[in-house]
This record gives C-alpha cells, sequence and structure tokens, in this order.
C-alpha cells in the first residue's frame, strides 16, 4: 500500500514536471523561432508581414495537430493533417537554419543552434498528441500499439507480413495479431505432430481451415468454427424453407376449406329454394283440389236432392223423398269432409315447407358461426407468428449486444465461449447448468467433452458472480 502510494506520488510529480517543463520548452522554442523567423522575414522582404510570418507558420503547425487530435477522437481520421504539420515542421527547421550568417557549409554549428530551437517547440507539441492519442484509445478500449521497430530490424519479411494482416484485416492491436499469430503456429505444430511428415497432404479439410484462413485475419477457434456455422446456417434455411412450405400448405388447404364452404352454402340456398318452391306448389296444388273436390261434392249433392225431390213429386211418396233428401246431405257432408281433409293435408305440406326452411337458417347459423371461428383461429395464428417474431428478434438482439460488449471488453475466443454457454443457460434452462448436457456443449464450439465441462463451469460461476445475459 505504502508502495502504491508512492508511486501515485513520484506520477504526480513527473506529469507536474513534465507538463511544467513542456510548457516552457514549448515557450522559449516558440520565442526563439519568433526572432529568427522575423529576423529572416525582414531581410527577404516580407516588411510589415515579417511580424505575423512566425505566428502563422508555428500557429499553423499547432492547428493541424489541434484538428488531427479532432478528428481521431471522432474516428474520421485524416492523415493529410499530420503530413501537412510535419510539412510546416520541417519548413520551420530549414528556416531557422537558413537564418544562420553565411552558408550552412561554413558554419554547421550555428546552423545546428538556429535548427535546434524550433526541435523543443515541436517535440513538445508531437508529446501532447501522442499523450491525447493514447488517451483516447484508452477510453475507447483499443490498443494502438504499433509494431516494434526492432520486430522491422530482426524479421523484415515475416514483420511485413504480420502488418499487412493488421491494415488488411482491421486489427489494430500488435499484441492480438501477435497472439493470433502464436496460436495458429502451435496449431501447426500440433498438426504435424498428429499427421508426421507431409501432414498437409494426411491433414483433413477442416483441420487445415485455420491454415487456408489465415490470410482473411481468423483464429484458429473461427477457422474451426466454420463447418459448424455453415452447418448452422443451412440448417437454419431448411427449417425456414420448411415453415414456408407448412405456411403455404397452411394457406392452401384454408383456401380449400372457403371453396368448400361457399359450395356448402350455394348448395343451401337451393335446397331451400327448392324446399319453399315444391312446398308452394304442393300448397296450391292441394287448396285447387280441395276446392274442386268440394265444388263437386256439392254440385252432386244438390243434383240428387233435386232428383230425389223430383222423384218424390212424381211418386208422391214424400217419405221416401225425405229419406233420399237425408241421405244426400249425408253424402254432402262426406263430401265436405274429404275436403276439410284435403285441406288439413295441405296445411302439413306448409308445416313441412316452414320446417325446411328453419333448417336452413340454422345451417346458415352453423355456417356464420364455423366461419367466425375460422377468422378467429387465424387471427390466433398470426398473433402467435408476432410473438415467436418478436422473441427472436430480441433474443438476436440481446445476442448481438452480448457480442457488441465482449468486443468493446477484447475477451479471448474461450471468455466468448463461457459467456455464450451461460447465456444459453439463462435463456432455456433458467439459470441451471446442469441441465444443459456437455454434449451439447462440444457439439456447439468443436471441442472435447473436457473441455465442454470446464465451459460449463465457468458458466456456473459467471451466473453466480450476477453475469446477466441482457
Amino acid at each position: 500500500m505504502a508502495s502504491e502510494a508512492r508511486a501515485r506520488r513520484s506520477d504526480r510529480a513527473l506529469s507536474v514536471v513534465a507538463y511544467v517543463g513542456g510548457g516552457i520548452l514549448a515557450g522559449i522554442g516558440f520565442t526563439g523561432s519568433y526572432k529568427t523567423l522575423r529576423d529572416l522575414a525582414f531581410n527577404r522582404g516580407f516588411g510589415d508581414f515579417a511580424y505575423a510570418f512566425p505566428i502563422g507558420l508555428d500557429a499553423g503547425i499547432v492547428v493541424l495537430y489541434a484538428l488531427d487530435l479532432v478528428m481521431v477522437r471522432r474516428h474520421t481520421p485524416w492523415p493529410m493533417l499530420r503530413t501537412l504539420a510535419h510539412l510546416l515542421t520541417m519548413a520551420t527547421i530549414v528556416f531557422n537554419a537558413a537564418a544562420a550568417p553565411g552558408p550552412v557549409t561554413a558554419d554547421p554549428v550555428g546552423t545546428g543552434m538556429h535548427a535546434v530551437i524550433p526541435l523543443m517547440f515541436i517535440a513538445t507539441v508531437e508529446a501532447a498528441r501522442r499523450l491525447v492519442v493514447r488517451a483516447s484509445d484508452v477510453e475507447l478500449g483499443r490498443d494502438s500499439q504499433g509494431v516494434p521497430l526492432a520486430r522491422w530490424l530482426l524479421s523484415p519479411g515475416r514483420t511485413a507480413a504480420l502488418w499487412r494482416r493488421m491494415k488488411l484485416w482491421g486489427t489494430g492491436s500488435y499484441q492480438e495479431t501477435v497472439q493470433i499469430e502464436q496460436e495458429r503456429t502451435v496449431y501447426a505444430a500440433m498438426l504435424q505432430r498428429k499427421y508426421g511428415r507431409g501432414w498437409r497432404r494426411r491433414a483433413q479439410a477442416d483441420e487445415l481451415l485455420p491454415l487456408t484462413m489465415a490470410r482473411y485475419g481468423l483464429t484458429v477457434d473461427e477457422a474451426l468454427a466454420l463447418p459448424r456455422q455453415a452447418k448452422e446456417a443451412e440448417q437454419l434455411r431448411a427449417e425456414e424453407n420448411e415453415r414456408l412450405e407448412l405456411e403455404a400448405a397452411a394457406r392452401a388447404e384454408q383456401r380449400a376449406a372457403e371453396r368448400r364452404m361457399a359450395s356448402i352454402r350455394t348448395k343451401s340456398d337451393i335446397r331451400a329454394a327448392e324446399i319453399a318452391a315444391q312446398a308452394d306448389e304442393n300448397t296450391a296444388v292441394a287448396q285447387a283440389q280441395a276446392a274442386v273436390t268440394e265444388a263437386q261434392a256439392v254440385a252432386e249433392a244438390q243434383a240428387r236432392i233435386a232428383q230425389e225431390a223430383a222423384q218424390a213429386i212424381e211418386s208422391a211418396d214424400a217419405a221416401e223423398a225425405d229419406r233420399r233428401a237425408a241421405e244426400a246431405e249425408k253424402a254432402a257432408a262426406e263430401a265436405r269432409a274429404r275436403a276439410a281433409e284435403v285441406t288439413r293435408a295441405a296445411a302439413e305440406v306448409e308445416a313441412a315447407a316452414a320446417e325446411a326452411a328453419d333448417r336452413a337458417a340454422a345451417a346458415d347459423r352453423r355456417r356464420a358461426l364455423l366461419e367466425k371461428q375460422a377468422a378467429d383461429d387465424e387471427q390466433y395464428a398470426a398473433e402467435l407468428k408476432r410473438h415467436a417474431a418478436e422473441a427472436r428478434a430480441a433474443a438476436a438482439e440481446a445476442e448481438a449486444r452480448a457480442v457488441e460488449a465482449e468486443d468493446l471488453l477484447k475477451l479471448t475466443p474461450r471468455e466468448r465461449a463461457v459467456r455464450k454457454v451461460a447465456r444459453t443457460v439463462l435463456a432455456h434452462h433458467a439459470g441451471q447448468t446442469d441441465q444443459l448436457p456437455i454434449a451439447s456443449i462440444a457439439d456447439a464450439f468443436g471441442v472435447s467433452e473436457s473441455t465442454a465441462s470446464e465451459y460449463r463451469k465457468e458458466a456456473a460461476a459467471l451466473i453466480a458472480g450476477g453475469y446477466r445475459n441482457h
């Protein structure tokens, strides 16, 4: 604890010395450069503008560096600004060296003395720029360390290939690139140890993927995961095609059901119309037959009465005439009874027609109920699809946020794998890691079951420490 306190005090003291000393050096350099450039401008015929010329030159250097820093912090760097600042710096040094009396070769010491004055100012500004850039990289979680000069000197060919991969595939961290190279070298050595001489011919294509994909900036784990990812992508495409086929079949069945319902509805309407027309026809026929029968019976009865009356008058047998008249009246009553029976039959036909109309109306109501139920089922199915789509979108968004956070934290592939196992347990097993089979982890990440068991243990520890998938 005491050593840490001393280190902090030393750091603060060094910072104060650096800031104050840097400001003093910059002021001395600017002052000396100003006087030298002013006198040089007077000698070159600048006139009164000679007072502003040194300020414009040195201030231009500061402004260009400041613009470069602003654009770097906003992730839109423009190398031209720094190049122009370097050109102005070189111009300042040359102008100060040229201000020495006599030719440069005649008095190299005096020329160097004039040239070294602006170097203090330029060195201070460049140091401030590097400090700001480094602070910005640390704040954003980046490592802007470049390839060391010693590596360029000791192994220029391999270093050039390493630097090329860093620039081509956006690997900003030298340490990360070196780690990837080390993993790939160790992996190649393990393949050679496994297959012996001619291992490149004997190894399987999937095992050679880390070496084949090295030119594209993939790590060993990322390259080995490509077959599994391709298989998963193919499975997802197959599932999507199956889902589309099921939806098409469901739509076809729905259209067929609609056609059947329309056909049933049409047949029901036609049958109801036929029943109503037949009932009307039967009613009219029955009424006509009843009227005709009743008229015939009445006419026959009247004719018999008249005939019997005439016979009774002619024979002068009144009693017989009365008897026969009574029989005729009885016959007329029977005829009227038959007419009433016909009328009753016609009423029964009308009742049957009304019952058929009621059945048709009930069929219409059942059809309407079926249509409403089908519409409700469609709406429910659409709601389920919408909820499923929202759930998939939420899961994809949560996974994307987790991957983005892992990228910002610069996690190793193993740490990423452990966090993915933890997210799977939280999402599908309610945080119970023992419910996730080790074989599933091994298949998902292409590792052995012992490594998969370690992944699950580390995921359990991570969840116990408060890790959540959100």
